[in-house]
């Protein structure tokens, strides 16, 4: 292992014996209780390679600690989606309520450096999109959405993955009522598809993005599909957008804002939209407490994945849209497919990692990831997080 690359996972941290013991006795009770380490049990089983590594880890630094052990290979599951899903279905029964009020005296806060001021959210963008082309291609499906797709049935097949991916863009660009002559701004272009779908109707398309690996890929992809003379691809800040327009898409942005602006970003879609225009927004969502508590923590997310990130609750979501003068005027949820999309990239990561490895990901990096997509396919299934497709509007309902 590269210590200098992972310098918390190559070391257990040096955790005190008494909150050893606490993490030791709570987390067995649990796992326990969950009858995730009974032998014979029926549901998914972890299995521990290192306990006092990983018992350390937790005392020290709680989930953090709990992910950074898997990615050091101090534990296992044969279904590791499975596993994190009883967890999450019960992460509120995993710490007696006494310690639950004590939470502030052992997790930490978000390290100030992730700020998504201007220069902040370039380099937070830049940690995980600019990872490499070749990486996301290697699990995403042709169109390069990275967001949830839409299925007409469960379980998905791979091979479902690009129809159900226009199904969603198409979804979204019905709500802002994108066809020809529509001038759209998107913010947040991805690799493109959804700026070729719109472009593909007639509309006349800006797209923003802070990714310059993004940005490279989706302007070859238009150029090769003849229509660079109708998506302007450009490597600009969501607060920097110039010119208004009928229609504004955002899909699985606001994510990536953080909450300190939130405002900015709502302030920033209102003054881009033409008199009587329309929003189609993608977020993924979670309860607003469990979003308040997220907010205040450095979660292994946050650390390794989404550098400057919160999910926004629907309550969030709608308190600063309509702060900018804006009114939810439809939601729509559909969780359940976002946890097939996860399980699909999941399956197909896995079945890609010779590939990865040959990019240069060490085995570190691949288990982080195996982590990050079971993770996130266990809120979703759990029901702990939602991803919903809305319209806003000016001012009241149109």
């Amino acid at each position: 292992m590269d210590a200098e690359r992972w310098p918390d996972v190559a070391r257990p941290p040096s955790a005190g014996a008494a909150r050893t013991a606490v993490a030791r006795r709570l987390v067995g009770r649990a796992l326990d209780r969950l009858e995730l380490t009974t032998p014979g049990a029926e549901g998914p089983l972890l299995t521990l390679h290192d306990p006092d590594a990983f018992h350390r880890r937790i005392g020290r630094d709680g989930l953090i600690g709990f992910g950074e052990s898997y990615m050091a290979g101090e534990w296992d599951s044969e279904d590791l989606a499975g596993v994190l899903t009883v967890l999450a279905r019960h992460v509120d029964e995993l710490v007696p309520a006494p310690l639950r009020r004590l939470r502030g005296l052992w997790v930490s806060a978000r390290p100030a450096a992730d700020r998504n001021t201007r220069a902040g959210a370039r380099e937070n963008i830049q940690r995980h999109y600019d990872l490499s082309n070749d990486l996301f291609s290697a699990f995403l499906d042709p169109t390069l959405s990275y967001s949830s797709a839409v299925f007409t049935g469960f379980p998905a097949r791979s091979a479902d993955l690009p129809e159900a991916q226009h199904r969603k863009i198409d979804r979204l660009l019905d709500l802002a009522r994108v066809g020809d002559g529509t001038r759209l701004l998107e913010i947040g272009t991805g690799w493109g598809e959804l700026a070729l779908r719109a472009a593909a109707r007639g509309a006349r398309v800006t797209t923003l993005t802070l990714s310059a690996e993004q940005a490279d890929l989706a302007r070859a992809r238009i150029a090769a599909a003849g229509l660079s003379d109708r998506v302007d691809v450009q490597l600009r800040d969501y607060r920097d957008a110039e010119g208004r327009y009928d229609a504004v898409v955002s899909v699985e942005m606001i994510e990536a804002v953080g909450a300190e602006f939130w405002q900015s970003y709502f302030t920033a879609l209102r003054r881009a939209l033409a008199p009587g225009g329309r929003i189609a927004l993608q977020s993924i969502t979670m309860g607003h407490q469990q979003m308040l508590h997220t907010a205040a923590t450095h979660t292994w997310i946050s650390k390794y994945v989404f550098p400057g990130g919160l999910i926004p609750s629907r309550r969030a979501i709608t308190e600063h849209s309509a702060a900018a003068g804006l009114t939810v005027a439809a939601d729509h949820g559909y969780g359940e497919h976002y946890a097939e999309t996860l399980r699909l990239w999941r399956e197909r990561f896995t079945a890609a990692r010779p590939t990865v490895t040959a990019l240069g990901f060490d085995t570190v990096f691949q288990r982080m990831w195996e982590f990050y997509l079971a993770y996130s396919e266990a809120g979703f299934r759990s029901g702990y997080l939602d991803v919903r497709q809305l319209l806003l509007t000016e001012g009241t309902h149109r």
